[in-house]
């Protein structure tokens, strides 16, 4: 009971919107990391496949209560969208287990008046498992994305702005496939260690597998914990997607180069672009806030890096004495996420319509500090890691039409692949489509 218990408070401290769910998992695994690895992956998965299935497991749980799940008191509306969780997607689970379990839980937070409820729901659910109903596509293609992928219907009709039908079904259901970890390896890694490194992995259990875009890019899948991984504290490897090693890959890096990442953390696109500076040139880093700030001092310190420096600032605040002095400017934006629902699961229920204007803004304050830094000539990677037009293409456009920039085609440094990806106005990864996480990226360059 002690891990069902644990996952139900970290849903009800996630629907409250106390914490994000990425930020709470890794918090509660770390400070209860005496379980055994087969526990930590239970209440890992039962915590993230709820969050993940949230829409469908209400739109279950509504046809077997008289009590719909938005009247519900939300510890018991939590307490259901777990069990049903286990009953739909954790078949190992016998479902008499989950229903036991749930009643102890319903008592144990002293709702012992609602046990005969929360039993004869889940018990209804489990008689008629095979026989519920869900949204047919042609009669509803809203509702049947909605519930069948468990994606908010606003979302749905913003991608179909953007894509066909079939690419928006594609996305909903690529926002729900779990990717294995992805890791860069240092370049100066020996191809001897490298397979050194993997085999120790592979023998704890690990499955690795090249990366189809970068060569030094390696697929990690049944990993528990990647930071006890050996080769991670000597920085020999990081964790980063293929989409955000893209930037350092496609800005035309030289030596001696001034890099200025203007929303660093938690680091892989700096420490990449310091690493292809080969110990020459600057990288200044830059975020909000201290603690984002340490987590790229980190990462500096174990890839044995001296070229790259770090600083607290908000990019929406000019600083003069970086004007016209970048020869390269990295500015990956805050944005919605859309591209990155996979791992923050919660992040679907959070953003609302509403906040893209102000995103947008925001956005707008960032990107012009980041044009004034740049040297005539110089070159600005622009990037999100969402996958809505008006923080991506429009946003370039909008440099274009009013900061006397003009695109430049990353084609030629992007993975063969990819080449033919490229559009007018940058490069827009897709999950579901690509081997990647939901990512934009656009190569401007200033004019004289």
């Amino acid at each position: 009971m002690k891990e069902r218990d644990l996952v139900l408070s970290m849903l009800m401290e996630i629907e409250k919107g106390n914490e994000f769910s990425h930020i709470l998992i890794r918090q509660v695994l770390d400070k209860h990391n005496y379980l055994e690895a087969n526990q930590k992956g239970f209440i890992k998965r039962l915590t993230e496949g709820t969050l993940e299935r949230r829409l469908e497991m209400d739109y279950i749980i509504n046809q077997f209560s008289k009590i719909k799940t938005a009247k519900m008191k939300p510890l018991i509306r939590n307490l259901l969208r777990m069990s049903a969780y286990q009953i739909f997607y954790m078949e190992h689970i016998p479902h008499s287990a989950v229903c036991n379990e749930a009643v102890k839980l319903a008592a144990l937070h002293k709702f012992s008046s609602l046990k005969g409820f929360v039993n004869g729901t889940l018990r209804n659910i489990v008689r008629n498992k095979g026989e519920i109903e869900y949204p047919k596509k042609e009669e509803n293609f809203l509702q049947y994305l909605e519930i069948t992928y468990s994606l908010p219907q606003w979302i749905i009709e913003e991608l179909l702005k953007q894509y066909t039908k079939e690419q928006v079904e594609e996305i909903s259901k690529g926002l729900l496939e779990k990717r294995p970890f992805t890791i860069r390896f240092s370049p100066q890694l020996e191809e001897k260690r490298k397979e050194e490194l993997i085999k120790k992995w592979e023998e704890r259990g690990v499955i690795t597998k090249p990366h189809p875009y970068l060569s030094y890019a390696y697929y990690l899948e049944r990993t528990e914990g990647i930071t006890f991984l050996e080769g991670f504290l000597q920085g020999e490897f990081v964790v980063q997607d293929v989409s955000s090693m893209l930037v350092a890959e496609t800005a035309e890096i030289k030596e001696n180069m001034f890099i200025l990442d203007v929303c660093a953390a938690p680091g892989g696109k700096a420490t990449h672009g310091a690493i292809k500076l080969n110990h020459t040139g600057c990288v200044l880093a830059r975020d909000l806030t201290e603690y984002k700030v340490n987590m790229i001092e980190e990462s500096a310190t174990r890839q044995k890096l001296d070229n790259i420096k770090t600083q607290v600032w908000d990019g929406t605040i000019y600083d003069e004495t970086l004007e016209k002095k970048a020869d390269i400017v990295f500015c990956d934006v805050p944005c919605s996420g859309l591209g990155v629902m996979t791992k923050k699961t919660d992040l679907k229920y959070r953003i609302q319509k509403q906040d893209l204007e102000s995103l947008t803004l925001l956005q707008r304050k960032i990107i012009e500090n980041a044009v004034r830094y740049l040297k005539p000539g110089g070159t600005l990677i622009y990037s999100t890691c969402t996958i809505h037009q008006k923080e991506n293409e429009e946003q370039v456009q909008w440099m274009i039409e009013n900061l006397g920039m003009k695109i430049a085609s990353m084609k030629e440094n992007l993975p063969h692949q990819l080449r033919k990806e490229e559009g007018k106005l940058g490069l827009q990864l897709l999950p579901g489509i690509h081997e990647t996480d939901g990512f934009f990226l656009a190569k401007l360059k200033k004019e004289n």
